[in-house]
């Protein structure tokens, strides 16, 4: 038998070093909810595309079946320069609220934002007690500063040292001192 042949036998198995390091590499794309966003646009209930008319928006808000938004994601903005009093947005809220939606006052990033932040402050932040975390760079999130630095707010009372990039590269965010 040749020496390479033995030595190939011989050879440990194959280790995982990343694991074995205890490293916890958390992506950002977890955070991310994949469902489709709902758009409310208030500019269709504009007369004339200028002004809202209190009795025909409460009009519409009475007719509009809210029972559709159950469950979704929704974002309700006016993508014109229009006149829409703080009350037409209250009204939208009250009845998105009663239909059971997740919502916000703003744009579909405005949305993605505060779903990402939901998820973030639903973590236990006593699993990384102690941990060495890596937040990975790359993620189809549109804002990652957002996410990353509200993540950093959960993560560093409690963790050991948390990193940025990829367990082969990373750049030291945080270590705690003592």
């Amino acid at each position: 038998m040749n020496g390479f042949i033995r030595n190939f036998i011989r050879m440990e198995e194959i280790r995982n070093r990343v694991k074995e390091s205890g490293l916890i590499t958390l992506d950002l794309g977890d955070f991310k909810k994949t469902s489709n966003y709902v758009e409310i646009d208030i500019a269709k209930q504009l007369w004339q595309g200028l002004v809202l008319k209190e009795k025909d928006f409460r009009n519409w808000i009475k007719e509009h079946d809210w029972s559709l938004y159950e469950g979704c994601a929704v974002y309700v903005h006016c993508p014109v320069d229009a006149i829409v009093p703080t009350w037409a947005y209250m009204l939208v809220a009250s009845s998105l609220k009663e239909a059971g939606a997740f919502y916000v006052i703003g744009s579909e990033l405005d949305l993605e934002k505060r779903l990402i932040l939901a998820e973030i402050e639903n973590l236990d932040a006593e699993t990384f007690r102690d941990g060495r975390v890596i937040i990975k760079g790359c993620a189809d999130v549109r804002d990652p500063e957002y996410a990353m630095t509200e993540l950093l707010k959960i993560l560093q009372p409690v963790a050991k040292s948390i990193m940025y990039g990829e367990p082969c590269s990373t750049v030291p965010i945080f270590k705690r001192k003592g």
